[in-house]
């Protein structure tokens, strides 16, 4: 899996995330660093740990399937980016579901000044879940996970932490093509990923020579 492939990948995962944190942004009043730090880690640290559980599992199986892992992966990932788009279209995302849990909580007993880690939790889960599917594709492809996990919670961080401080201003639009986009990066990752083990993109353009 190539450098590029890596940070798109992570990118694309964290779209659901960054999403949700432009929403915080909107609904949290006097956003804070400290609390952007807050949620931004959350949502790294979960985002970068559900893969590293995708592969702990996968691999365990990657002996009897190794012959059709290029398939897995795009299955996967092309599933994933459909079901990103599908919902961002749809606006039925459990990610919002589980956000408008977060939101009741924190304002029927807190301050909306903060968020309470009980659903940062909540979130970091719900919008994680697809990591922890491309994490089972990871087993099949003979990576070294550490780096592709550590890119992936980082880079989230970033984008989530991003996210929160502009959430006020446009979030409105950033959050629907932000899931878009990061389904369409998924299903390009996957056909890239098919390509490299079977050229079959090469094969197709001979094919028309």
């Amino acid at each position: 899996m190539s450098l590029i492939s890596i940070l798109l990948t992570s990118i694309a995962l964290s779209m659901d995330a960054f999403a949700v944190s432009i929403t915080k942004g909107m609904t949290i009043k006097n956003i804070t660093t400290k609390l952007a730090f807050k949620i931004a880690f959350f949502f790294g640290l979960f985002q970068g740990g559900m893969p590293l559980i995708g592969w702990a599992l996968g691999i365990s199986f990657e002996g009897y399937i190794k012959a059709f892992d290029h398939w897995i992966a795009l299955i996967l990932l092309s599933f994933l980016g459909i079901k990103m788009i599908y919902e961002s279209i749809e606006g039925e995302d459990e990610d919002e579901v589980a956000l408008d849990i977060a939101q009741d909580n924190t304002q029927n007993n807190f301050s909306d000044n903060d968020i309470k880690i009980k659903d940062l939790i909540v979130l970091s889960v719900a919008t994680s879940i697809d990591a922890l599917a491309v994490g089972v594709s990871f087993a099949f492809l003979n990576i070294s996970i550490v780096p592709v996990v550590s890119a992936i919670a980082i880079i989230t961080f970033i984008v989530c932490f991003i996210g929160v401080l502009i959430g006020k201003q446009i979030g409105p639009i950033l959050k629907n093509y932000a899931e878009i986009i990061g389904g369409i990066i998924l299903i390009c990752i996957g056909i890239n990923i098919f390509n490299e083990h079977t050229g079959f993109l090469s094969n197709f353009i001979d094919f028309f020579k």
